[in-house]
């Protein structure tokens, strides 16, 4: 089985984590990429063979980086961590899948906390963290979408819920986030609708 390595990092414009595995060979073979399904963010590797350029979408200040890192630390081991220079915090992961999915998980986290900091306190982190990744599984299957049709949708994380934004209509889903009984409601759903502007409006169900 040829080696792997997974890159991750938050989208700066729908506030997604982007998880994407690429082989060893693509990556040294020329540019790589990996894109936010919403469109408006890119990762992207370019190497000589010796260091890697990489343009780096930042979801901590919003903005874009240029990193270079050595084409052994990219390319073996556990991983690297890359920061965004303005605030100093982990903004991209790149290395083996299971260290960088846990990470985004964390940076999933931080990057809500820092977009609102007035509501930067859980009621209870290891409730939201485990809310974060359940929301994340159904995601992974495509299990999210809006009744007026749209499955693209942003994530806005606050101290004891999640809000679900569909990026369409702007209506939104809250999903509570602060006991246990809120993480056992939300993995008894395969997947979840967001109520509609239109059907919010009417009073549809």
């Amino acid at each position: 089985m040829e080696p792997m390595r997974t890159i991750g990092y938050i989208c700066p414009k729908c506030g997604k984590a982007v998880v994407a595995n690429r082989t060893v060979f693509a990556l040294q073979a020329g540019p790589a990429a990996a894109v936010c399904d919403c469109g408006d963010s890119e990762f992207i590797s370019e190497t000589d063979g010796l260091r890697f350029r990489l343009t780096v979408p930042c979801g901590i200040c919003g903005g874009e980086h240029i990193a270079e890192v050595d084409a052994k630390a990219m390319l073996q081991g556990p991983g690297i961590a890359l920061s965004c220079p303005d605030t100093k915090q982990l903004c991209c992961y790149i290395g083996e899948e299971g260290r960088v999915n846990a990470a985004m998980r964390e940076l999933e986290i931080t990057a809500g906390k820092l977009k609102d900091p007035e509501e930067s306190h859980f009621a209870d982190s290891l409730i939201m963290y485990e809310i974060l990744s359940e929301l994340r599984d159904i995601a992974g299957r495509d299990g999210i979408s809006c009744t007026c049709g749209s499955h693209a949708y942003a994530m806005e994380v606050r101290p004891g819920a999640v809000d679900l934004v569909c990026k369409q209509c702007g209506g939104k889903l809250r999903l509570p986030a602060a006991t246990d009984e809120d993480l056992d409601q939300l993995c008894c759903h395969y997947t979840l609708t967001i109520k509609g502007r239109k059907a919010e409006e009417t009073g549809e169900n």
